[in-house]
């Protein structure tokens, strides 16, 4: 029996979440959730009228009212040398200074998640936490199905280019208790984790790490015989070469010195962006993924989800005809909004509805 088209793909704004949940295991009240069916096969989502979207967190990220700075401060002392008052009288940190931006991350990752130590190296991507988490709730808000119970026993999530800084798997282990295999292509990246691991006893015997020996497969090489995950996810190189990613870098600049009112001038540093596999790849954003979407049919019955963020809204059209042609059981679109950026998480399964469900039934925690 060939296998059915794929389903309607289901839209999720932030807006429409409006859970009060408090942050990891918990019974929540389920999130209302604006769908906009498609007839037919997902290819013709182009025909989908946009999403209205709230500039929010997750309502269960702890990051939804902004840093409070005299908390991280007395959790992180190091943290005071680098918050300087605004021209409006609110605490902040120059977001344009790497070391500075490096200290706050470690001083939220201390304070609301536990972990006592964690650095990168110079000229590594040193990501925003909160816009990070933020993939991880809807990600639980998948898996949930609905019904929003998160308390799953043997979660295991794969993290596809997991980089120097590791972040997915340690939020992902202190928010949900889920189990981690993360990949990368650089030896040091993963060597960074693991001291990142060792100093830190929550982490240790949640997180394994894969060396990718191919960097033009994703999964092969990653995805062993016989294992089995609920989740992959993956936050893939934005720009096809090292010229479009250092416009990037300068396009944040210049975004940072209108924020100022253009008064300060910004020198661009390569560690405001992030270094080689973690910005660029051949093909950018649009080949990355149009290869992890032709390999996850190799391992589909080995992932309940596969999902991945997609920064550039222009990919999204390929990735759905290339959906389309797999005959995926379902394909959902999440948007996200931290301030004025907008990222898309996409979200794909081989397995049904009713094997899903078989699955949460035997993985809720007792």
């Amino acid at each position: 029996m060939s296998k059915p088209a794929v389903k309607p793909v289901q839209l999720v704004t932030a807006k429409r979440l409006t859970s009060t949940a408090n942050i990891g295991h918990a019974k929540t009240k389920a999130p209302k959730q604006a769908r906009t069916e498609v007839k037919g096969k997902v290819k013709s989502v182009k025909n989908r009228p946009s999403a209205e979207i709230k500039k929010a967190l997750h309502p269960r990220n702890v990051h939804l009212n902004g840093y409070d700075f005299p908390a991280l401060m007395s959790s992180f002392p190091k943290l005071k040398a680098f918050v300087r008052p605004t021209p409006y009288g609110a605490l902040s940190v120059d977001f344009a200074d790497p070391l500075a931006v490096k200290i706050l991350n470690a001083a939220l990752l201390k304070h609301h998640y536990g972990i006592e130590s964690w650095d990168i190296p110079d000229g590594a991507l040193c990501p925003p936490i909160p816009g990070r988490v933020d993939y991880l709730h809807y990600l639980a808000d998948l898996l949930a199905e609905g019904d929003n119970v998160f308390a799953l026993d043997k979660t295991r999530v794969l993290d596809i280019g997991t980089g120097a800084n590791g972040i997915y798997p340690i939020l992902g282990c202190q928010v949900y208790g889920w189990q981690f295999v993360a990949s990368d292509i650089n030896a040091h990246s993963l060597s960074n984790v693991q001291s990142i691991i060792e100093q830190n006893p929550v982490l240790q015997g949640q997180i394994s790490l894969r060396l990718q020996p191919n960097d033009k497969a994703v999964f092969k090489g990653i995805i062993q015989a016989g294992e089995c995950f609920a989740l992959t996810l993956c936050n893939p190189p934005f720009h096809a070469s090292m010229a479009e990613a250092s416009e990037g870098t300068k396009r944040k600049v210049n975004n940072l010195q209108l924020n100022r009112g253009g008064l300060v001038k910004i020198v661009p540093k390569l560690n405001f962006g992030g270094q080689a596999a973690e910005l660029w790849c051949q093909g950018g954003e649009r080949q990355f993924l149009a290869t992890m979407i032709r390999e996850s049919q190799i391992f589909a019955d080995q992932c309940l989800w596969f999902t991945s963020l997609v920064s550039k809204k222009e990919n999204l059209k390929p990735c759905y005809q290339a959906l389309a042609q797999l005959k995926v059981d379902t394909v959902k679109t999440i948007e996200m909004q931290q301030g004025n950026k907008i990222t898309r998480v996409l979200a794909w399964s081989f397995q049904s509805a009713a094997k899903r469900k078989i699955w949460r039934g035997e993985h809720l925690a007792r």
